[in-house]
């Protein structure tokens, strides 16, 4: 091996070799399952599509149902035909998701996490049995909204309205960044009421409520976000969330996508870091492959100890969320500090790609696009770092 290098093509012994600390041997055989399963799936029906989907900013509704039957969709909630799988198990879903592409692992969160979630923790027995098994099986799609043109890191200042109006509601306003509404069935949107911020339950057909794409866009194209408007839309008593009061509620499932975030990040890091140094192992110049380059070299050793450090953080995070002892403020750290390096590990990896890192054929640069939207969603780095800072000193500097 020192003579003639790795093999490129042996990718199973260059995921060996990069796991230096042995993290791998921290997991169960139940958690290398589902990795694996999920790996295999994106090996199958993901990496051979995913270049054209990006390209022709094609979002692949047509996953849903595969999905499903993998078990990733709602994959820590019980009942209603949802997976019950750990917190652990589902992070190492995400990871590779996300390896594959970071629109395809986002669809998966925002379906799971902050639809179904937000149905399941504070819907009635009645709106879950009607959507959540659904919904787990991929047969249908949900949105959620919360975010505003005006109101993004900032959501107590939302401008959308919901009036009574008998035993009615009537919905005014207009949601952006909203991810999957023009082909979902279901959106869960929040609105300021009387009572305070209330989530509904909104199928899109109803009369008054529109739905345009955000395009064109230089990241997570195989992905769709939307703008929503909401013209007097006129919603039964039963579209109320009933336990869901304040801003409580659609933070509850923002942590839930965040966590997903702090694993999911990894696997487009460790995508990107893969591609480098299979090329790198391939691509002769001078004489000899351009791995066995000193500059190189610490390119590669650079990503490897920041992978290695961010798998540790995440499998500490999964554990402690396993045990329910994990806090907002321990999400905040893990979301800032692996997408923050993921975008660096994708950034020079393209660096080692050379020319051909702008080509779509190499995961790299689309990694790093997609990563620029996941750096700023569920919470930018300037939020998490005011949560971190909050934390140590006790002061609020939001304001």
């Amino acid at each position: 091996m020192t003579d003639a290098g790795r093999n490129p093509d042996d990718l199973d012994a260059l995921r060996a070799a990069s796991d230096i600390l042995g993290i791998d041997a921290l997991l169960t055989a139940d958690e290398r399952g589902v990795r694996d399963r999920v790996r295999a799936l994106v090996d199958a029906e993901i990496r051979p599509h995913i270049a054209d989907w990006f390209d022709r900013g094609h979002f692949p509704v047509e996953l849903a149902p595969s999905l499903g039957r993998l078990g990733v969709l709602g994959m820590t909630l019980d009942g209603y035909g949802c997976p019950g799988r750990t917190a652990v198990e589902y992070g190492l879903a995400a990871l590779e998701l996300e390896a594959g592409d970071s629109g395809i692992r986002t669809f998966v969160s925002v379906q799971g996490s902050l639809a179904m979630g937000s149905i399941h923790r504070w819907g009635s027995d009645e709106q879950k049995s009607e959507w959540l098994p659904r919904l787990a099986a991929g047969e249908a799609i949900a949105g959620f909204a919360l975010t505003e043109p005006t109101a993004g890191s900032d959501p107590s200042s939302m401008k959308t309205h919901a009036r009574r109006d008998g035993s009615d509601w009537i919905l005014d306003g207009a949601k952006r960044w909203i991810g999957l509404a023009s082909v979902a069935q279901l959106v869960v949107v929040w609105a300021q009421t009387d009572d305070g911020v209330r989530g509904f339950l909104v199928t899109t057909g109803t009369p008054g409520f529109e739905v345009s794409v955000l395009e064109p866009k230089g990241s997570m194209r195989a992905s769709v976000q939307t703008e929503l408007h909401f013209d007097g839309v006129r919603l039964p008593a039963s579209a109320l969330l009933p336990e869901a009061r304040g801003l409580r509620g659609p933070f509850s499932a923002l942590n839930e996508a965040r966590y997903g975030i702090v694993w999911g990040a990894l696997g487009a890091a460790r995508d990107s870091y893969e591609a480098a140094l299979r090329h790198a192992l391939r691509r002769e110049q001078f004489g000899r492959p351009i791995a066995g380059f000193q500059l190189t070299q610490r390119k590669l050793v650079d990503m490897v100890v920041e992978l290695q450090k961010g798998a540790l953080l995440a499998l500490h995070i999964g554990r402690a969320k396993d045990a329910g002892t994990l806090t907002p403020t321990q999400i905040s750290l893990g979301k800032l500090n692996n997408v923050r390096e993921a975008i660096a590990i994708a950034r020079e990896a393209r660096t080692i790609l050379g020319g051909d890192g702008v080509l779509l054929e190499n995961s790299p640069i689309r990694h790093a696009a997609n990563l620029e939207s996941v750096r700023t969603y569920e919470g930018t780095d300037e939020v998490h770092t005011l949560i971190l800072g909050q934390h140590l000193t006790g002061l609020d500097a939001f304001r």
